[in-house]
């Protein structure tokens, strides 16, 4: 039995690794400290990089709240259907960046095919790292399907939001260690004023889906965003930094890291934007956590590790495994085994149990809690 799951793992593994190399634009780049993003009002002083850079982590982990904290905006614009009936919404980001054209945010908004009277249920997608435009939007297609309006953000740095200077979104995921956080932390404050957009527009359940990177943003915004009641995380780690040193998609990163900095200090300075410090935070929040039994790029140590602190903690959630790898998990047969458990579980969390907790909070007595679910 062993010996067949070895000659199994051996064969993604090999299928794994054709399909990383064939990304040929890869570029390796300069480490930096990069204390220029941090803004000049949270900006430490005294002291070298490492020490102003550790500074600032710990106020961010000290108030995370205030960290993701997000101003509200008005300017949201929403296009005419095109001809199937999606849009185009567009908003400013709540971080402003050297580079206009990453200061808007995109996202492509798909209706539900036949939407429940009540609840009003939508989910925000945020899709994988250098994902192009049209990544993920079969996957909102499906959730439509399921009754759930769908609104696929582009990540900062990604398709509409790329300068020209770049052919892949390096910026947000980078041997730069501030901007890498801040560009992380922009994805969550643009996810919140997406979620704020929703709720404006009268969806009161509402859910977050993310995938790789995506799950890892979607995790930090659900920790942060109250107005979040389920969550759909599609490839787990619980440390940002850990993911960084080891996976295949990230080896050119880790060569820009390669001599300044070692894990336990990666480790250290990424914590704002790792899912193991704010998991207390989603306690409340349905959770799925999906991962994929020969992950390369997000070890399947790791993924297994976020699962046992969500165990430890008791904090209440639902798995699924994967057979396949991280790419091939986009691949025939496998996005349709994917694709089906996401939006199954999205469907069950913002649509039935919504509609069955309102029927049992109508049916108890005034003041009484209702029950919570199992998982």
């Amino acid at each position: 039995m062993y010996s067949q799951y070895r000659m199994i793992q051996s064969i993604f593994h090999a299928w794994e690794r054709r399909l990383a190399a064939a990304a040929t634009d890869r570029v390796v780049r300069p480490f930096e400290w990069g204390l220029e993003w941090i803004p000049d009002a949270e900006r430490p002083s005294g002291g070298g990089p490492e020490a102003q850079l550790r500074a600032w982590v710990s106020r961010a982990m000290a108030d995370s709240g205030q960290f993701y904290s997000v101003v509200p905006t008005t300017e949201y614009r929403l296009s005419e259907p095109d001809a199937h009936g999606e849009r185009l919404l567009s908003f400013p980001s709540a971080l402003s960046t050297p580079h206009p054209e990453n200061n808007t945010v995109y996202g492509r908004w798909v209706p539900a095919r036949r939407q429940e009277k009540r609840p009003r249920a939508a989910v925000v997608v945020l899709p994988q790292w250098n994902s192009d435009e049209g990544g993920h939007m079969g996957l909102c297609r499906l959730l439509a399907m399921h009754g759930l309006s769908a609104l696929r953000l582009s990540l900062p740095y990604h398709d509409r939001r790329m300068p020209p200077e770049l052919r892949r979104a390096d910026y947000i995921v980078s041997s730069n260690l501030t901007r890498t956080i801040q560009i992380c932390r922009q994805a969550v404050l643009d996810a919140r004023r997406a979620v704020a957009w929703l709720a404006g527009t009268g969806f009161d359940r509402i859910g977050i889906l993310g995938t790789s990177l995506g799950s890892c943003l979607s995790l930090l915004t659900a920790a942060h965003e109250p107005l979040i009641q389920a969550q759909a995380l599609n490839h787990v780690s619980p440390l940002f930094a850990d993911v960084v040193w080891r996976g295949l998609s990230t080896e050119h990163v880790r060569q820009g890291l390669d001599g300044h900095v070692d894990l336990e200090t990666l480790r250290d300075i990424w914590a704002p934007i790792s899912p193991r410090w704010f998991l207390e935070r989603v306690r409340d929040t349905r959770t799925l956590l999906v991962y994929a039994r020969y992950d390369l790029t997000f070890p399947l140590d790791l993924s297994k590790a976020l699962v046992g602190d969500f165990r430890e903690r008791r904090i209440p959630h639902e798995v699924a495994v994967l057979p396949c790898g991280h790419y091939s998990s986009g691949r025939s047969p496998f996005k349709f085994l994917d694709g089906f458990t996401l939006a199954r579980f999205l469907r069950r969390a913002l649509l039935r149990e919504g509609r069955d907790r309102a029927l049992a909070d109508h049916r108890q007595p005034t003041g009484a809690a209702s029950s919570g679910l199992a998982t």
